[in-house]
């Protein structure tokens, strides 16, 4: 099905029926968008490409070279083709015109007799006009036709076919790992020379390529291609593509919302193996059994919980769809995830299908992504708090990586600005002051350590304790710890002075300044533990 208009359509108008084709009768084939009336020789800030240009060749009557350089400035600007009328300004066409149009496939038509102009403007573009009016009639009744399909199919392949069929292209899919799908099945080295023609695209015409990216949550599953033979793809072609692709799409969340539905239902043995009751061979057997295919290089857990909004009141996120949004995202960065739901927690067996050495780097860049919020406008709201348990280089000791990872959710709403992170094997400081807190009485050897400068401040209300902090956190250095607070040097001094008295002389030597260090950092947590203002929100 022909969807724009040819220069060799409009020859069986009314208006041509006395012309001759000179020149260029390869291209007759051209695309037709428009018709301009042209006598002006400098024309090529005019065209947008595809227009048909009508002339009575005034602008170039008497100079051959003029004639030249107006016929190369429509070939630069991809315009459709040249319709001379031949006895009011121009008698002859000089032969270098002829050569470079020949050369160059594109059409010259004479017109013998004078003709009128507009009212082959006005024919043309009626005829244009209502060609588009007709394609997005096709347009929308192809739309109608894929959607009902999407009902039945059981398989992308049947959506590229449908394509095939209507556009009469070649069509591939390229999923996830680079895997190619042809439809219709080329050769083998019809596909491998497609292939690279795919690849290093770039290099060749692109008019008869077009591609659309298949999209699921905010991200880009496959890539959808259709390659026309011996035509240029059109406007139309594209819109067809477009609508496909998102065919596509709904084909493939549909597929992947029925997995995930039925593995929430196959949980049992999740939950057994995050408790440790299997053995990393059975866990394997049983993997095996799930995909053949699948390879794990270790893993860990990552335990995810959806805050109350700003009102206080619970979101309402579709459980299945945010572990949907979960797995599409982190399949990109390399992890392959089971997702067990316990009392409101979505916890996430991350198996690690590349290299273990940058699974840390490749795991916060998922999350990143998922707190960026393009996956969904429905979860941009909530607040997520996550926690990363250790890796584990075994499957059967995933149990341990639970156990770690539950504990650095309960940690994140301690941490401070500095020590956020959701990775267990980032929190140092905050695991040992955790066991000690529960075990011990923190707050109590807190006191031990900065009671004289909490107290100083409480009750001069002075900034003591922030100076404290900062002189360490700059390893001593007067003059950035003056800078980061904003005070003169003479200032700075007054105050370490004054910590002197407080803590003694002594208090940055190095036995001493680690557990002073250690205090602010305990400080902090319980801070934030209790609900107060941190340190830190008071220096900014």
């Amino acid at each position: 099905m022909k969807s724009y208009i040819t220069i060799d359509e409009i020859l069986n108008r009314k208006h041509f029926a006395q012309t001759d084709v000179i020149a260029g009768a390869k291209g007759l084939h051209r695309q037709l968008k428009w018709v301009h009336i042209v006598e002006s020789v400098q024309i090529s800030n005019l065209l947008n490409g595809h227009e048909l240009i009508l002339t009575t060749g005034l602008g170039f009557k008497d100079d051959p070279q003029h004639f030249v350089s107006f016929l190369r400035q429509l070939i630069e600007r991809h315009a459709a083709g040249l319709c001379i009328e031949m006895g009011t300004h121009i008698h002859t066409i000089p032969d270098a015109v002829t050569k470079l149009a020949d050369h160059h496939h594109f059409p010259i038509i004479l017109f013998h007799q004078e003709v009128p102009f507009v009212e082959i403007t006005q024919d043309v573009h009626s005829l244009i006009i209502n060609k588009q009016y007709q394609l997005l009639s096709d347009l929308e009744k192809y739309s109608q036709q894929l959607n009902k399909m999407l009902l039945e199919i059981e398989d992308c392949q049947q959506i590229m076919k449908f394509l095939q069929a209507y556009l009469e292209v070649q069509v591939i899919a390229v999923l996830s790992g680079n895997k190619a799908d042809f439809f219709p099945e080329p050769k083998a080295d019809e596909k491998e020379a497609m292939l690279l023609k795919i690849g290093n695209r770039d290099e060749y015409n692109k008019s008869n390529i077009a591609s659309q990216p298949v999209q699921i949550l905010g991200e880009t599953y496959a890539e959808l291609l259709i390659v026309a033979g011996c035509r240029e793809l059109n406007e139309f072609d594209l819109l067809i593509l477009d609508r496909t692709a998102n065919a596509f799409a709904q084909h493939m969340l549909r597929d992947l919302y029925v997995k995930e539905k039925k593995m929430a239902e196959e949980s049992e043995w999740l939950t057994n193996w995050l408790e440790g009751e299997y053995t990393d061979e059975v866990i394997k057997e049983q993997l095996s059994f799930i995909d053949p295919k699948l390879r794990l290089n270790g893993g860990t857990v990552c335990i995810c919980k959806l805050s109350p909004d700003s009102g206080g009141q619970a979101t309402n996120v579709d459980s299945t769809y945010f572990k949907l949004l979960f797995r599409t995202v982190f399949e990109q960065f390399g992890f392959h995830l089971f997702t067990v739901e316990v009392r409101h927690h979505l916890i996430f067996i991350v198996g690690n299908k590349r290299n273990k050495q940058d699974w840390k780097e490749r795991m916060d860049g998922a999350i990143s992504r998922i707190h960026s919020g393009n996956g969904s406008e429905r979860i941009r709201s909530s607040s997520i708090s996550i926690g990363v348990g250790k890796f584990a280089d075994k499957l059967g000791s995933i149990h341990l990586s639970y156990q770690t990872a539950k504990e650095t959710l309960a940690l994140q709403d301690s941490l401070s600005k500095e020590g956020k992170s959701y990775f267990y094997q980032d929190l140092h400081m905050y695991r040992m002051m955790s066991l000690l807190k529960k075990h011990g009485d923190l707050e109590e050897t807190i006191q031990e350590y900065l009671a004289p400068v909490i107290e100083y401040d409480r009750k001069y209300n002075g900034d003591m304790l922030i100076t404290l902090k900062t002189y360490l956190a700059c390893s001593g250095s007067k003059q950035e710890t003056s800078k980061k607070l904003f005070i003169v040097r003479q200032t700075l001094y007054h105050r370490i002075e004054k910590l002197e008295l407080l803590l003694g002389e002594n208090f940055m030597n190095s036995d001493r300044r680690l557990a002073l260090e250690f205090m602010l950092m305990a400080h902090d947590f319980i801070m934030n533990t209790e609900g107060t203002i941190p340190l830190q929100h008071k220096i900014e």
